[in-house]
Parts: structure tokens; sequence; C-alpha cells
């Protein structure tokens, strides 16, 4: 079905990366963010001044995870322990919550900005699977997700969003935890054996994998297909365009579907 197995009955989407390009617009938000945090570090301790890797530091800490654990991570990667904090910390605050809303304020200012373009082949692998009658949704860390889908003008072609917000109301755990995937596929009436994760990140393929589902899509945007095979992409493609079946040389001067 689409270049998947016959038996995969729902497929469900990743936002930044899959279905839209807005994943270099996070990357470059949390160096924006890193690297003013970093840098005041070092001015306070007297220490190095070693910036964010939007690629390297990026991928491996925060691409699919939600916020908070983002931050966690790479803090925890460079030694830092900071306190959580609250929701009302300003953002910039010396805490887990101050360097995740400014984060989250850097990142909507991006967007507001520059606006945001989904992935061509994206929208026309979803319009089939649509015209075929088959449920899709979309499942993303983001708090701001549904902003974003309706900036890209695709909030209509998706029966469920589990994102930030459903995942924090909920309390699921986010990616690599299956948790915001097992809830898509429990919203659509699908088991996860009859379901397709669809993933750019690392962590997103990881919680295909640890959900048992029938197939994880890793979608390689960055030149990382062995990685996306080691932590559990049963399929690895540059675009979801080269899923969709091509219909094969046409009669010339026939229309399509016309008998030869």
């Amino acid at each position: 079905m689409l270049g998947l197995p016959d038996d995969i009955r729902a497929f469900l989407f990743d936002l930044d990366g899959v279905l839209t390009q807005t994943a270099t617009v996070h990357a470059a938000a949390w160096k924006d963010t890193f690297d003013a945090f970093l840098r005041a570090e070092a001015a306070r301790t007297g220490g190095p001044f070693t910036p964010f890797d939007a690629v390297a530091d990026y991928d491996a800490f925060v691409d699919g995870r939600p916020r908070l654990d983002g931050t966690r991570a790479f803090l925890g990667s460079r030694g830092i322990e900071l306190p959580e904090g609250t929701d009302a910390d300003p953002p910039g605050t010396r805490t887990v919550q101050g360097i995740s809303r400014a984060k989250n304020d850097t990142v909507l200012r991006m967007i507001r900005e520059q606006g945001v373009a989904p992935y061509r082949g994206s929208v026309d692998y979803v319009r089939r699977l649509r015209a075929l009658g088959l449920p899709t949704a979309v499942v993303s860390s983001s708090a701001n997700c549904r902003d974003v889908l309706r900036s890209a003008g695709i909030e209509g072609y998706f029966d469920v969003i589990v994102d930030g917000l459903v995942a924090t109301r909920d309390g699921l755990p986010g990616k690599p935890a299956p948790d915001t995937y097992l809830a898509a596929a429990r919203a659509l009436g699908v088991e996860p054996a009859h379901a397709a994760v669809f993933e750019d990140a690392l962590a997103g393929v990881a919680s295909g994998r640890a959900g048992g589902f029938g197939a994880v899509v890793g979608v390689d945007r960055v030149g990382q297909a062995a990685e996306l095979r080691r932590d559990g992409a049963t399929v690895v493609v540059r675009d979801l365009a080269e899923l969709i079946p091509d219909p094969g040389p046409q009669t010339p001067g026939k229309p399509e579907g016309t008998p030869a």
C-alpha cells in the first residue's frame, strides 16, 4: 500500500522534518537559545564557550523530544545541572523551564517571520492516502503543532493530532518512548502492527520500534540513513514521494486509464 506492506491500515506522521520544513527553524532556535546561555555560563564561571552544534547536538539531544526533555538532555551532555523552575519563569531564567521558554519564544518569532512550508512530496503522499479513505494522524512533541499545520495549510488532512499539549494533558512520555504514537493508533482504532510511523528524528524512529509498529519509515533529510536504520527504521527514503507508485508509461495519444 503506497510503498508499504499491504496490512498497513493507518499512517502516523511526525511534523517537523517529515511534513513541514521546520526542523531547520527549530535547530536555529535551539542554537540561538543555548549559545546565549552558554556564553553567559562561560562569563559566570570563567570557563570556555563551546557553542551548540546545530547538526550534531540537535540530532543527538533535542530532535524529536519534548522541549523540556531536550533542554535537560543537552545540558546534561555538558555536565550542567539546573533547577527545574516553573512555567512562570521568564524566558532566559537560569532554569530548565526558563531556557525552554526562551527557545519557544524564539521559534515562534522565526515562524512568524519566515512562515512554514510543507514538503511537497509529503503533501502528495498524504493526499493519496486521503483519496483512498485511509486514516492519518500527526504525532509531534511540539506544543505549537496546530499552529504550524495551519500555517502550512495542511491541518485538515489529519483525523487525529497528538501533540505536546495532548501529551502533557494525558501524562504521555515523549519520544523515544512510544506512548504518543500508541495513543494516536488507539484514537484511530488500529493496532500498532497495522500502523506505520513516519519519522526523520532518531528519537522518533526509536519510538516506532519500541511501539511494535508494522512499519517505521525513516525520512532522511540530512544524510543519516544508517543511523535511522540502526535506531529502528524498516524503510528509509529521502522524500515520501519515493513511496508513491510510478503509474508507468501511457500509450501515446490516449488519456490515462483508456484501454490500449
